[in-house]
């Protein structure tokens, strides 16, 4: 009887490891606090890193298609403070291209509004539209950036 109760025991908690670990696993794009909280994180992770490793391992991680800042059709990207793309990891065609006269699809001017907010406030938020990678629909976006050093960190969530 007592070989069958731990036997019990062990089994419920291997289940319960199982269940855990798979909910851990989960998809981590909504958090509590939800996508706006996940932004902000990313981006905090995202300038940590370049403070950490400097601005070219950073750049290069940023670039990475399935690097440590890539979650399925969300992604840390970066510009530099004049609008040129220095960091996009789903669109490299676009690396070394100055985007701020690009609207979306719009015609909204996003990026001169993230441009303009990360030199005078230093952080802030846009919404626009844009092409969503993985359903390949244009669909609204936010995004959160921040201003580190001479570029600005962005990622943003499709709503």
């Amino acid at each position: 009887m007592k070989a069958r109760r731990r036997m019990l025991i062990v089994l419920l908690a291997v289940f319960l490891a199982v269940i855990f670990g798979q909910a851990c696993e989960k998809d981590t794009t909504k958090v509590k606090g939800g996508e706006r909280a996940q932004a902000k994180l990313l981006v905090k992770k995202a300038v940590a890193f370049l403070e950490k490793n400097g601005k070219g391992k950073a750049l290069a991680e940023f670039n990475k298609p399935d690097g440590q800042f890539v979650k399925d059709s969300l992604y840390v990207f970066a510009y530099d403070l004049n609008g040129t793309v220095i960091a996009h990891p789903k669109k490299p065609e676009e690396i070394g291209k100055n985007m701020l006269k690009e609207p979306d699809s719009q015609g909204k001017f996003f990026r001169r509004t993230i441009v303009n907010k990360a030199k005078a406030k230093g952080e802030g938020w846009v919404k626009y539209t844009f092409l969503n990678p993985v359903t390949q629909k244009e669909e609204p976006k936010t995004t959160y950036f921040k201003k580190a050093g001479d570029m600005i960190v962005c990622y943003g969530f499709y709503n």
